[in-house]
């Protein structure tokens, strides 16, 4: 096998195994607050909200010492104990305790800081500045595929229920944590990072996954990735970008957590307002699935750069969010078990609501493949840091939205991702514009990012 066909199949091994992993995680972040609800009136007290905002909030933490981590173990391994405690997780809802299920949050807060500077690496590593655009966009349609699978389940099985019955829920989680398991194990098929680099290729990523098993070695680079760390969060690219990755960590959390309660507490939905969870999840997944794929086939292409596409997902995020706005009822995210029986600005339409979720998929995978696709390009070198501090700033942000969303009605949930997402907008075209300016000095293509 050549050396770009072994990049290829590392990154469609890549995308598939994180497909299998948040098939279940992100099905599971999609309905917990919905069974967490029915569980309350038990001796479960917790809060779906409250443990996805521990998880982000470690998330973030843990991104200041993930770079050492995938250092020392290396990038392979990092993902599959990360996937361990992902399948951990999620089998803590088959037989729910508060202790355990907030005991888990921290331990997969610290697990996904792992697994995605990794990944990061693990892309980074497999692509040059001729392949991140294909291979961010293929990744990208390969990971939101989980969104479509777990949700599709969770439509039909719950369709015409108002109540998540025990056997419901029991059934609904050891699939998805035999899932996530899948999804791990097939990660030991990705070749051996040595493998992929053409020969006499050096770069820091060398430096970071080295091939040395003297201790000493992997401390000192355990050490310079976390100085390099530090060292990039004050360049200027990566503090404008930060603005964009913010952006992307808020409306991470509205996507991933409030929309499907919002949806789930509208009581003029009639009965299908549990199943109807499920049909958004899968929505939000064929706009993630068409957004990934559209961008990676046409990175090639596209003579203008990343710009247009950052573009029209701001464009599409604001025609969602004012759709939302229009058709939901302010209370709905903080809506008691009981739901709400308010309405906005219209009757709630099922129809405009699961419209809301593909727009809300597709401007999602807009911004996330082109930060993917500029990271590597302008990081190649230093991807494991670069990949860590996107992955701080977006979890740090999503912790923070998963808190107020306890407490703040969805026109202020609005009102902010609209306003961070017009400045990440206007900051990460600053970057992309330098970005094009040093390539073409350099006389590169444009079009070939």
């Amino acid at each position: 096998m050549s050396s770009e066909s072994k990049k290829i199949f590392n990154i469609i091994i890549l995308g598939v195994s994180f497909m299998f992993i948040f098939t279940a995680f992100q099905t599971c972040g999609n309905i917990a607050q919905t069974v967490i609800t029915n569980l309350n009136n038990t001796d479960f007290h917790g809060s779906g909200y409250t443990s996805m905002s521990i998880i982000y909030g470690v998330f973030s933490a843990s991104n200041l010492i993930s770079p050492s981590v995938v250092a020392i173990v290396g990038p392979q391994l990092s993902m599959v104990v990360s996937g361990i405690f992902y399948s951990l997780y999620i089998a803590v809802f088959i037989q729910p305790a508060t202790w355990a299920f907030y005991t888990a949050s921290v331990f997969i807060g610290i697990a996904a800081a792992v697994l995605w500077t990794a990944q990061g690496n693990c892309l980074t590593v497999n692509s040059d500045e001729n392949t991140i655009g294909r291979n961010s966009g293929v990744f990208w349609a390969l990971l939101q595929s989980s969104l479509f699978f777990g949700n599709l389940y969770i439509y039909f099985a719950w369709q015409g229920k108002t109540h998540i019955s025990e056997s419901d829920r029991r059934t609904v989680f050891i699939a998805l944590t035999v899932i996530s398991l899948v999804g791990t194990v097939l990660l030991f098929l990705i070749r051996k990072q040595e493998d992929t680099k053409a020969p006499g290729e050096e770069d820091s990523a060398n430096e970071i996954l080295g091939e040395s098993s003297s201790a000493q070695n992997k401390m000192m680079r355990a050490v310079a990735a976390f100085k390099k760390s530090i060292k990039l969060s004050f360049t200027k690219e990566i503090m404008l970008l930060s603005v964009t990755t913010a952006y992307t960590g808020l409306e991470l959390t509205f996507f991933s957590g409030v929309y499907g309660t919002c949806i789930g507490a509208v009581n003029r939905f009639g009965s299908e307002e549990k199943s109807l969870i499920g049909l958004s999840g899968i929505f939000i997944g064929v706009g993630e699935i068409l957004g990934g794929g559209v961008f990676g086939l046409l990175s090639k292409n596209n003579r203008f750069g990343r710009n247009p596409v950052v573009m029209l997902g701001i464009v599409v995020h604001f025609i969602a969010f004012y759709l939302i706005f229009f058709n939901m009822p302010n209370d709905a995210p903080i809506a008691p078990m009981k739901g709400t029986d308010d309405v906005a600005y219209m009757i709630p339409s099922k129809e405009v609501a699961i419209f809301c979720s593909f727009l809300l998929g597709l401007g999602d995978s807009c911004f996330n493949t082109q930060l993917l696709s500029i990271l590597g390009f302008l990081y190649s070198e230093d991807s494991a840091p670069a990949f860590a501090i996107f992955k701080f700033v977006q979890s740090i942000c999503a912790a923070i939205a998963f808190f107020y969303s306890n407490y703040f009605l969805l026109q202020w949930q609005l009102l902010i991702m609209v306003i961070v997402g017009f400045f990440g907008t206007i900051t990460f075209f600053t970057v992309e514009w330098e970005a094009a300016a040093a390539l073409v000095a350099r006389g590169s293509d444009y079009s070939s990012i």
